[in-house]
């Protein structure tokens, strides 16, 4: 379940970061702003050098922003090193000592605060049994499988008991099961916990799969914050719709404008009702986005949104794709979920007309 609206753990104000100097200065962060809540999954999305991890290292404190402010539950922390700030951070290299026990890792952190031995203790049991390893406590890390190591880094992490946990892409070496089964233990981690999670990937199944928000990022900025629900569904920007999944873009001109949504006419002549994003109504020309899952093939004849030609038909197991090349613009991909009969119902190169399911179609801001 979503966390509910509470105070911000992170709040990230006008941030910029530049690395180089003259014509080689490069701004891997422009004037981000960006409020993280109390005891949410928080996850950064993006492509490789969107700034991402950038922000994520100025937030644990390894770096330093150019301009702007960062604070923690109000307190501004841009100044402090690491060590000062309530953070800990989760590398996608697990950075675990291959010489000590799973315990004694777990531990270690705990030891350089200068913690009572009994304390360590009772806290590194509390660790192991939170991610269910209590048997292979005096196993060393070396010994055990990535994603046993995976296991004791997010423990060795959780033990001081951080504010907010930072997580860089910790994912990405596991193999594809190992990675969805971490994904649920992560989130249940998280809801286990109550501590705030700041995580980093590119990976779009993975932020749908774990997070409460996204925020998708691209050329140092933040383009949209929402909900899974809200980023693949009602995305804004003609990025987020293209990054998150696989999307259907169509121009259309706009008829009409009422409160949250619009009614356009295709290139077919066909009218429908489409969204809009919040504080942006449409007018003259527009992009709207429609997912492959909120259209369906149908036999030709009668009238749809949309009319041409099957190029293609893939089957994926759990369900169809139809690539079909329109009569009035570019190829439309169709996702249909399948039956038991074994038979999609139609065939490559058959003209077909294409239904769109009522207010599912999203304009997208200029």
């Amino acid at each position: 379940m979503p966390a509910a609206p509470g105070r911000n753990a992170i709040e990230v104000r006008g941030v910029s970061k530049l690395f180089g100097t003259g014509e080689a200065q490069v701004a891997a962060l422009d004037n981000v702003s960006v409020a993280i809540r109390e005891n949410e999954f928080f996850t950064l999305l993006g492509p490789s050098g969107c700034g991402k991890t950038t922000l994520l290292r100025l937030i644990a404190g390894f770096d330093y922003p150019t301009e702007g402010e960062i604070l923690l539950y109000g307190q501004d922390i841009a100044p402090l090193p690491p060590f000062k700030r309530p953070v800990n951070t989760v590398f996608q290299s697990y950075a675990l000592f291959p010489h000590m026990t799973v315990g004694q890792n777990i531990g270690f952190g705990l030891e350089m605060l200068g913690k009572p031995k009994a304390e360590v203790e009772a806290r590194v049991s509390a660790m192991l049994k939170l991610v269910k390893m209590e048997a292979l406590r005096d196993r060393r890390t070396s010994q055990i499988s990535g994603g046993q190591q995976q296991r004791v880094a997010l423990a060795r992490a959780l033990a001081p008991q951080p504010k907010v946990l930072l997580l860089d892409e910790p994912l990405s070496a596991l193999d594809y099961k190992l990675r969805k089964e971490m994904q649920i233990e992560l989130k249940r981690l998280q809801n286990e916990t109550g501590i705030t999670f700041v995580f980093v990937t590119h990976d779009q199944e993975e932020a749908l799969t774990m997070s409460d928000r996204i925020a998708v990022m691209s050329s140092g900025k933040i383009l949209q914050v929402g909900s899974p629900w809200d980023i693949y569904d009602r995305p804004a920007e003609r990025f987020v719709a293209d990054f998150i999944g696989e999307t259907n873009f169509l121009g259309a001109d706009v008829i009409s404008v009422g409160e949250d949504r619009a009614k356009v006419r295709l290139a077919s002549g066909a009218e429908i009702a489409a969204t809009f994003p919040q504080g942006a109504p449409p007018e003259g020309k527009v992009t709207i986005v429609v997912r492959p899952e909120h259209a369906q093939v149908v036999a030709n004849g009668g009238k749809p949104a949309l009319q041409g030609v099957i190029e293609n038909i893939v089957y994926l197991g759990t369900d169809t794709h139809f690539h079909v090349r329109l009569e009035e613009g570019p190829a439309f991909i169709v996702r249909q979920q399948n039956s038991r009969s074994g038979s999609c119902g139609f065939s490559k190169d058959e003209r077909v007309g294409i239904e769109i399911s009522s207010d599912v179609a999203q304009i997208l801001r200029d």
